[in-house]
C-alpha cells in the first residue's frame, strides 16, 4: 500500500518550520561594540502549525480523491538583551515587568551580587579587625 498524500503534506510543512527555527534565531549572534561590550540580542519565538485533509468517494474503483491543506505561522519577538561588560552580565528586557513575579526574578541577579558583596566586606572587616588586634598586642604590653 502507498503512502497517504497527508504524510507528505505534513513532513514537508515540518521540514520548512525547521529551516525557519534554529538555536540562533532565540539567542542572537553576539554583537561587539569599540568598547568591549558584548550585546546578545534574545528573543521570543513562537510558532504554529496545523494540517488535515480527507478522502472523498469516487465513482471509479482504482482513483484515489484526496482533498488537504496545511500551514504553519511563526512569531519572532525580541525580548530582552545580555550585556556583557568589564566581567560583568546584565539582563535588559525590552518591556516594563508585567507582574511581581517577573520583577523578582529580574531583581535575583542584583540580590546576589548585593549578599556576595555583604558577605565579601565582612570577612575583610573581621580579617582586618583581627590584624588591628594582633598589631595592637605587640605594640603595648598588657601588663
Amino acid at each position: 500500500m502507498s503512502e497517504h498524500p497527508l504524510n507528505n503534506l505534513m513532513g514537508t510543512t515540518m521540514q520548512k518550520i525547521k529551516e525557519m527555527v534554529d538555536v540562533n534565531t532565540i539567542i542572537g549572534d553576539p554583537i561587539t561594540s569599540p568598547d568591549g561590550t558584548i550585546i546578545i540580542p534574545v528573543s521570543k519565538v513562537s510558532y504554529g502549525f496545523a494540517s488535515g485533509g480527507s478522502d472523498f468517494p469516487t465513482k471509479k474503483e482504482n482513483q484515489e480523491c484526496f482533498g488537504g491543506g496545511s500551514g504553519a505561522g511563526v512569531s519572532i519577538v525580541p525580548i530582552a538583551f545580555l550585556v556583557v561588560s568589564k566581567g560583568e552580565v546584565q539582563l535588559v528586557p525590552l518591556e516594563k515587568y508585567d507582574g511581581a513575579a517577573d520583577r523578582v526574578v529580574g531583581m535575583v541577579p542584583d540580590l546576589v551580587d548585593k549578599i556576595t558583596c555583604m558577605f565579601k566586606k565582612d570577612k575583610k572587616s573581621k580579617s582586618k579587625t583581627k590584624s588591628e588586634t594582633e598589631v595592637a598586642s605587640e605594640e603595648e604590653p598588657l601588663f
